[in-house]
C-alpha cells in the first residue's frame, strides 16, 4: 500500500514544485499504471490517507479514476458508492453521476436502515 500512497503523493502538484514536466508526467503514468489493477482496499486507504493529509491535494482526475476503479470492483458496496459520490460533489462537475451513485447506494442500503446513511 505504501507504494500507492507514494505514487499518489507524487501527482499532487504542490508536492512536485521542483519536478520537470517529464518527471511529473512519469509520476502520473506510474500512478495510473499502478492504480488500474490495485486492490480496492489499497486504493481506499490511499485516498483516505491523502485526503487526511491535504484534502484538496490529489488532483480531481486522480481521485475520479481511483473512485471509479473501486466502484467497478465493488458495485454493491453502498458505503463506497456514497463516498465516491461525496467526492464527486465536492471536487468535480459530475453531479449527475454522483446523484446516480447515491441513488444506487440507496437502493442497495436504504437510508434509515441499520447500515444505511442517515
Amino acid at each position: 500500500m505504501q507504494d500507492l500512497i507514494t505514487l499518489g503523493r507524487a501527482v499532487v502538484p504542490e508536492n512536485r514544485v521542483d519536478a520537470t514536466p517529464e518527471q511529473f508526467g512519469l509520476a502520473e503514468f506510474e500512478y495510473v499504471e499502478t492504480i488500474i489493477y490495485a486492490d480496492p482496499d489499497e486504493i481506499l486507504a490511499m485516498l483516505r490517507t491523502l485526503k487526511a493529509e491535504n484534502f484538496i491535494g490529489l488532483p480531481p482526475w486522480a481521485r475520479n479514476l481511483a473512485y471509479r476503479i473501486v466502484c467497478l470492483q465493488r458495485p454493491d458496496d453502498a458505503a463506497v458508492l456514497r463516498e465516491a459520490a461525496e467526492d464527486l460533489f465536492a471536487f468535480a462537475d459530475w453531479d449527475e453521476i454522483a446523484e446516480e451513485l447515491v441513488a444506487r447506494a440507496d437502493r442497495l442500503d436504504p437510508p434509515g436502515t441499520a447500515g444505511g446513511a442517515s
